[in-house]
C-alpha cells in the first residue's frame, strides 16, 4: 500500500500539470517575458544594492546617499510597472479559466486588491520612500525596526500585498496563467526575503549595540 502511494503522487502531478497546459502555454512569449521580469526584478534591485553597501559607488557618484537611493527606487518603480505589464500581457493572452468566471470569483479577486492594496500602501507610509526602497543598504537607517502596522500583524506586507495583488487580479481575469505566475511571484518574494532579511536584522543589531554618541 504504502509503495503505491509515490506512483498515485506522481500521476495526480501529471494530472494537474496536463491540466494546466490544457489552459495555457507556457512558451507563449508574453508568459516568458512575464516570468523574466518577476525573477529579474528582485534580483536587480538586490545585486545592486548590495553592491552599494560594499562599495558606495552610487552615493559617490550621485553625490549623496538619498540622491542614490531616490534614483535607485525610481528605477525599481520603472521596472515594477513593466513587471505589471508584462503580467497583464501573459493573462490576456491566455484562455480564461471558465470555474473562475464568476461573480463570486471576481468579488474575491477584488477582495484581494483590496487587502493587497492596504497592505501595499501602509507599509510605504510607515517606512517612508528611503525605507521602502532600500535605503538601509545605503546607509539610511530608521532609529529602530519599523514596528506599527502593518509591520505588528505580518512580517515583509510589502511583499505580501504585492503577491494579494497579483492573486486578485488573476481571479479578476480568471487567468490559470495569472495564478501560476501568482506563485512564481510568491516564491521568487521567498527567496529574497531569506537574502534580504538575515542583512536588514545585522545592520540594526549593530546600530543597537552601539555606545549612544549624543550629548
Amino acid at each position: 500500500m504504502c509503495l503505491s502511494l509515490p506512483v498515485c503522487s506522481q500521476k495526480a502531478d501529471l494530472c494537474v500539470m496536463t491540466w494546466l497546459l490544457g489552459y495555457m502555454d507556457p512558451s507563449d512569449p508574453c508568459f516568458v517575458a512575464a516570468v523574466f521580469t518577476i525573477i529579474f526584478n528582485p534580483l536587480f534591485w538586490n545585486v545592486v544594492a548590495r553592491w552599494e553597501q560594499k562599495t558606495r559607488k552610487l552615493s559617490q557618484a550621485m553625490g549623496s546617499p538619498y540622491l542614490a537611493c531616490y534614483v535607485l527606487g525610481g528605477v525599481i518603480l520603472l521596472l515594477n510597472i513593466l513587471r505589471s505589464h508584462c503580467f497583464t500581457q501573459a493573462m490576456l493572452s491566455q484562455p480564461r479559466m471558465d470555474s473562475l468566471d464568476s461573480p463570486m470569483a471576481r468579488l474575491v479577486g477584488l477582495l484581494l486588491l483590496g487587502v493587497g492594496g492596504v497592505l501595499v500602501l501602509s507599509s510605504f507610509f510607515a517606512l517612508g520612500f528611503t525605507g521602502t526602497f532600500l535605503g538601509d543598504y545605503f546607509g539610511i537607517l530608521k532609529e529602530s525596526r519599523v514596528t506599527t502596522f502593518p509591520f505588528s500583524i505580518l512580517d515583509n506586507p510589502m511583499y505580501w500585498g504585492s503577491t494579494a495583488n497579483y492573486l486578485g487580479w488573476a481571479v479578476v481575469h480568471a487567468s490559470p496563467a495569472g495564478l501560476l505566475l501568482t506563485a512564481v511571484v510568491a516564491l521568487t518574494y521567498v527567496v529574497a526575503i531569506l537574502y534580504e532579511e538575515p542583512f536588514t536584522a545585522e545592520i540594526y543589531r549593530r546600530k543597537t549595540s552601539q555606545p549612544d554618541k549624543r550629548s
